[in-house]
């Protein structure tokens, strides 16, 4: 994390790293063989967004907190930022005035009583919620069941609440537990990165953040990358310790809470008919049934009596 007041460094970081994988060519400008840095000048972008090369300058040096939504669009058309590229410009320029400046640590925030019942209504799906800084703040049975592994990891917190980032970059086991671990890394990082626009001075978020970048060279790889993520849903393989392989989809929808707070729904569910589907009917019977649920048997994965998918 940056020492510059406020957000500038965040600021910085982003907009040249967005500059840099720009080429010329690109964006229709023409080019020479004596370029001295990587993609687009700071006066390139600042011809394309309209503005002066002095402008584009004192905004890339994080001065952002005045400018106009005009102009961050235009900036944000000449960077070819997606939409939570985009969207995320927009929260660095928010949380830059000073009228947003807001306490260094936020009060965390209950789950409702109506979505804890929601959550244990779904006994097909794993369902979990999940907030801004990772940490897995409610979620029914299944969840509890098919996320075993992170639940049981050392990197819990004193609540026994697992922070998926933690147990993505700090705990061994989340490789075998992730097929595609790279993703899930470069996934998780992309959703801190983009919670520390909303929330720059979060103190407990920016602990996380000095955390894993202390202990995890694979972090700090994906945090220099500067790639933000708003919502992350897709397929997500797992190779369960009791039921084995599992192929799973997995929606995200926002939860509106009082204040703040930025909470996600997550939904992991199998495509009917699969073996992944009889797998996750087989963690949701454990699930239901308690002695089993605290004492899963091993025995299917060692035997392959539901087996591998190859």
């Amino acid at each position: 994390m940056d020492r510059q007041p406020g957000n500038r460094g965040e600021i910085r970081d982003f907009l040249a790293g967005r500059r840099a994988r720009i080429t010329p060519a690109q964006v229709g400008l023409p080019t020479s063989t004596r370029r001295r840095v990587a993609g687009l000048r700071r006066e390139e972008v600042a011809v394309l967004a309209g503005v002066s090369t002095e402008w584009y300058t004192r905004l890339e040096k994080g001065h952002i907190g005045g400018v106009s939504e005009d102009v961050l669009d235009a900036v944000a058309r000449a960077l070819r930022l997606d939409d939570d590229e985009r969207t995320h410009l927009f929260d660095l320029a928010r949380s830059s005035r000073p009228a947003s400046r807001t306490p260094s640590r936020r009060r965390d925030v209950e789950v409702p009583p109506r979505v804890r019942w929601m959550l244990d209504s779904m006994t097909m799906s794993s369902a979990f919620v999940r907030n801004g800084r990772t940490d897995i703040v409610a979620g029914n049975p299944l969840a509890r069941a098919l996320l075993a592994p992170m639940f049981d990891s050392p990197t819990i917190d004193q609540r026994g609440r697992p922070n998926i980032a933690r147990y993505v970059f700090l705990d061994p086991g989340a490789r075998d537990f992730f097929v595609d671990w790279d993703a899930a890394g470069a996934a998780t990082a992309a959703l801190l990165r983009a919670e520390v626009g909303r929330e720059p001075r979060d103190r407990a978020l920016r602990e996380l953040v000095g955390e894993l970048s202390t202990l995890s060279p694979e972090f700090r790889g994906q945090w220099a990358a500067h790639d933000v993520l708003m919502r992350h849903d897709g397929v997500k393989r797992l190779q369960h310790p009791d039921v084995g392989h599992l192929d799973l989809t997995f929606q995200s929808l926002d939860l509106p809470l009082p204040g703040r707070a930025v909470h996600d729904l997550i939904i992991y569910t199998a495509e009917p008919g699969t073996a992944s589907e009889d797998r996750l009917r087989l963690l949701a019977s454990w699930a239901a049934t308690p002695s089993r649920a605290a004492q899963p048997t091993r025995r299917s994965s060692r035997s392959g009596e539901t087996g591998n998918d190859p």
